[in-house]
């Protein structure tokens, strides 16, 4: 499987990907609003269960690897945590490499990965997590359309320090009718 846009190739993990994979999992700015860093051994143990064939009914991550096409050169991952039983949803998820951040890469491929999840897989809805003052990705979600549905309070630790964790989620119906407007 590939999905394409107009300068990215996302495709699925290769053991040839884990030492991009490992490189982001160690960026402090990367991993800032995500988790502590990782050990090697987290991250070996992350990569594995992520390469290999998916389906949506196995409660896996959807782990494609962008690919910016005009330089070959692997720039981020992105994909999605498949709940497909009982309710069809899935829960988005990307890390982008800091030299790309803000070009406009994690907008093009979460619109390319929303079509993935609703047109192809038939999914209901799509959900976000995002830790509390990722103004990025809460921006990059809310313009895309997904709706804050909820606030959770002291909901997770990363470096010791408790977070808030918003809670963002688009429906399939809400996604047509942005996509037909």
């Amino acid at each position: 499987m590939e999905l394409h846009t107009s300068r990215l190739l996302l495709r699925p993990l290769f053991q040839a990907d884990y030492q991009f994979f490992s490189h982001l999992h160690q960026l402090p700015e990367v991993m800032r609003y995500v988790a502590d860093l990782p050990s090697n051994e987290k991250i070996q143990q992350r990569f594995n269960e992520r390469i290999g064939s998916w389906q949506k009914e196995k409660n896996r991550w959807l782990t494609l690897i962008m690919i910016e096409k005009s330089s070959a050169q692997p720039i981020g991952v992105t994909g999605f945590l498949s709940q497909w039983q009982p309710f069809q949803q899935a829960e988005l998820g990307f890390l982008i490499d800091p030299t790309f951040q803000g070009m406009g890469y994690g907008k093009e491929s979460t619109l390319k990965i929303m079509d993935f999840a609703f047109n192809h897989c038939q999914y209901h809805k799509v959900s976000a997590t995002v830790t509390d003052g990722n103004i990025a990705s809460s921006n990059l979600l809310t313009s895309l359309g997904f709706k804050l549905e909820g606030k959770l309070r002291d909901n997770y630790q990363i470096n010791g320090r408790w977070c808030n964790d918003l809670k963002y989620g688009m429906l399939k119906s809400e996604y047509i009718s942005q996509s037909n407007a």
